[in-house]
């Protein structure tokens, strides 16, 4: 298993403003989490959080640990609920998109 594992990012509906006004990254994680086991969606939310998220509000992009509700996942432009959610193992070269569906008004 490879050391990190290089997969794309892209923010939209608004998202992007917590992330540095940058709707696309390039991010290179852990191959493995703390417990040694393969990274997953799980980590790669936490990971985005605490290296790329610049905006403090966190509440805006997670509650209790997970995406808040009205964020839709894609993982390889498949809804996340057909790969197992935040427990999808991720792989080399992924696409994982975040959109906000939440407007204000």
């Amino acid at each position: 298993m490879a050391d990190t594992i290089k997969i794309d990012v892209e923010f939209t509906g608004g998202l992007e403003l917590l992330f540095s006004n940058q709707r696309n990254h390039k991010v290179s994680l852990p191959a493995q989490d703390q417990d040694g086991k393969a990274a997953n969606i799980a980590f790669l939310i936490k990971h985005l959080c605490e290296n790329l998220m610049t905006d403090q509000k966190r509440e805006l992009f997670l509650l209790d640990e997970s995406v808040r509700p009205g964020i839709l996942v894609l993982i390889n432009d498949a809804d996340w609920e057909l790969e197992g959610e935040d427990q999808y193992e991720l792989q080399p070269r992924d696409q994982i998109v975040f959109v906000s569906t939440l407007h204000g008004g």
